[in-house]
C-alpha cells in the first residue's frame, strides 16, 4: 500500500498520466490527473461528502484524478496485502455514478489506450465511441503487455469480479 508520506504513483500510472488527455470539445476524454495521490485527509473529506456519512474514512481509496464535474478515479484498496498496482480501479462520479473500471492497473492501462477515461467508461461503458490513443497504447505495451484486452472485456471482467460494488457503496450513504 502507499503511506501518507509516499504519495507517488506506481511507475506505470505515472507514465500513463504524463500523457495529455484530449477532451476534443466534449468528444474525447474528460480527465484531469493529479500530480500524486490525494492526501488521506482530503480523501476522507471527499468520501464523507460523497456518502453523506461523517463516520467513514476514505482509507480504502487512493484517488489519482477527476473529471470536469469532480468525479474521482481511484484505486480501491479491497485486496488485503496486495500491492497498489494489483488493486481494482474505480470511478465515483459527482452525481452518484459508480463503476469498477478495471481489475488492476495493467487492465486500466489498456482501457486508457482504447480511448476511455474513467468517466467515459463509467457513464457509457463499451458503447462509448472512443478513439484509441497511440501514446497510451505505447505505455500499456511497455508496462502491461500481458494484460492487453479490448475495452469491453476490461469492463466486463471488472464488473464480473465486483458485481456488488455499487450496492456496497450505497449502503454507506445516508
Amino acid at each position: 500500500m502507499t503511506s501518507e508520506h509516499d504519495r507517488s504513483f506506481p511507475p506505470a500510472l505515472a507514465a500513463a498520466l504524463a500523457v495529455p488527455f484530449d477532451f476534443r470539445e466534449g468528444d474525447g476524454v474528460d480527465f484531469e490527473p493529479f500530480p500524486e495521490f490525494l492526501p488521506a485527509g482530503q480523501a476522507t473529506e471527499w468520501f464523507r461528502a460523497w456518502t453523506g456519512n461523517e463516520a467513514l474514512s476514505g482509507d480504502d481509496f487512493l484517488v489519482f484524478g477527476q473529471d470536469g464535474t469532480g468525479g474521482y478515479a481511484a484505486f480501491w484498496l479491497v485486496r488485503v496485502g496486495v500491492p497498489v498496482a494489483e488493486q481494482p480501479l474505480v470511478f465515483l462520479g459527482s452525481e452518484g455514478e459508480v463503476a469498477v473500471l478495471a481489475r488492476d492497473l495493467g487492465e486500466f492501462l489498456w482501457l486508457l489506450a482504447a480511448g476511455y477515461g474513467p468517466q467515459e467508461a463509467a457513464a457509457y461503458g463499451p458503447d462509448h465511441a472512443a478513439v484509441p490513443d497511440r501514446a497510451l497504447t505505447e505505455v500499456a505495451e511497455r508496462f502491461a503487455p500481458g494484460a492487453r484486452r479490448p475495452a469491453a472485456e476490461v469492463l466486463a471482467r471488472a464488473a464480473a469480479e465486483f458485481p456488488d460494488f455499487e450496492e456496497a457503496l450505497m449502503e454507506f450513504c445516508q
